[in-house]
Parts: structure tokens; C-alpha cells; sequence
């Protein structure tokens, strides 16, 4: 795939390039457009979120004051502070308080292979369409295909699950559970209630988008290992016993 693009960014004319859209028109085509529609949606919907965490607190001459934590991707969340009361701190019994947790690993691992799923999407396309005659005649491409898409269906299983776990700690992490971990809420003569918490349906569609991801990019295996010269022998194998 290296090779083929580098030479296509040196000359077209040097790989013979031929506009070609009928692999799009194949399974193999089509399920890539989609691979790279959702992998679109997958970064975009967790890499975009942004959101706080709204409390109540009553402390020394101060009445149902709002304090919030913004927190956003990466979801380090221990180095989030919320806003303090007053000027004067509640008299000095309020101080830093930081939610709880860095998701930041998860996260991260579950856009990065987003964005690169999306940028190989973009290659395999323009292979397909530009290049088909290549790809088909090239045995090391298909099999190169195929070992990049095995790959990248086990990582999406795997960083959609790590992620749907991060979330549901971010969840815990973000609600009304935080109270009781504060302690400037204990001090004398101060109550701390929760307010709200911005809404993660975004977070939770990109569970939904990773995986469908895990489908695509696992049902495409099938798909690409016709292609390949492996396919082609066992098909020699079955009809020579």
C-alpha cells in the first residue's frame, strides 16, 4: 500500500491510474465507504464532547450558590476544578476540589483509531477506484488489506469495550455520587447538592458508532480474503482432494 501510493504521489501515470468505481459497487467497496463514514462518527462523537457538572452549595454567607467542573476529551478529570463559591471561599472551608479519575487512555486509544481507520479508509478508496486493476492483479495487496482489516476489527472490539467502561465511570464520576468525596462539603454549616450534569447521549451514540465499526470491519474480512491468493488456493484445494 506504501509503495503503490508513494508512486501514485510521484505519478499517476507511473501505476497506470483508471477511474474505476466499480468495486464500489462490490461489497468490498461499498462496506469501506461505510467504514469510513462511521469511523467519522465515531472520533467526531467522542472527540467533540463537551461538558460540566453543576452543584448547589449553602456555606457561610452564601445561599445556593452554583459551582461547576467543565470537563471535555480526554476526560482527565482529575484535573478539573470546580468553581469556588464565593471570593472568600466560604470563609476558607471551601478548597480546590477536583472530580475524580483520568479516562484519558481509553479515550484516546478509541479516537487515534478512528482517525487512523479514517485515513486508511481514504488509501484503500483510492486504491479501489484509481487502482483496481492493480489491486487485483498485485496478490500482496489484498493480502496486505486483509491483514489490516483483521487487525483493525480485533482493536475496535477491543477500544469500544474499554471505552464503554471508561464511560460508565465518567458517568459515576460526573453525577451525584461526587458529593460525598468532597470534603469542603463536610465542613460546618455548609451543604453541597447536585445540580445537573450535561447530558453524554453523544458519548453513548459513539459506543453505538464503535460498534458498528466492530461489525463492519469484521464482516469486510470475509469479504477481502476473496480477493486474496489464499482464498483462491483453497478453492484449488476443495475441487483436488
Amino acid at each position: 500500500w506504501c509503495g503503490l501510493l508513494l508512486a501514485v504521489l510521484v505519478s499517476p501515470r507511473m501505476v497506470g491510474f483508471r477511474v474505476d468505481f466499480g468495486l464500489l459497487l462490490e461489497p468490498l467497496g461499498f462496506i469501506k465507504v461505510l467504514e469510513w463514514i462511521f469511523s467519522i462518527c465515531a472520533f467526531a462523537t467522542c472527540g467533540g464532547f463537551r461538558g460540566e457538572t453543576t452543584l448547589l452549595i449553602s456555606c457561610k454567607g452564601v445561599v445556593n450558590k452554583t459551582v461547576t467542573a467543565a470537563f471535555a476529551y480526554p476526560f482527565r478529570l482529575n484535573t478539573v476544578v470546580f468553581t469556588a463559591p464565593d471570593p472568600k471561599r466560604c470563609d476558607g472551608t471551601w478548597t480546590d476540589t477536583h472530580l475524580v479519575g483520568n479516562f484519558s487512555s481509553s479515550a484516546e486509544f478509541f479516537v487515534t483509531l478512528a482517525v487512523l481507520a479514517f485515513l486508511y479508509c481514504i488509501a484503500a478508496l483510492v486504491v479501489y477506484v484509481g487502482y483496481k486493476h492493480v489491486y487485483q492483479q498485485n496478490s500482496k495487496l489484498p493480502l496486505t488489506d486483509l491483514t489490516v482489516t483483521v487487525i483493525t476489527a480485533f482493536l475496535w472490539l477491543v477500544s469500544t469495550f474499554a471505552w464503554a467502561k471508561a464511560l460508565a465511570d465518567i458517568k459515576m464520576s460526573t453525577g451525584a455520587s461526587v458529593i460525598p468525596g468532597i470534603e469542603s462539603c463536610k465542613a460546618p454549616a455548609t451543604t453541597c447538592r447536585f445540580a445537573s450534569v450535561t447530558s453524554m447521549r453523544t458519548l453513548n451514540i459513539s459506543v453505538v458508532f464503535g460498534l458498528l465499526n466492530v461489525v463492519l470491519w469484521g464482516g469486510n474480512i470475509w469479504f477481502v480474503y476473496k480477493d486474496t491468493n489464499l482464498h483462491s488456493q483453497s478453492n484449488r484445494i476443495s475441487e483436488n482432494p
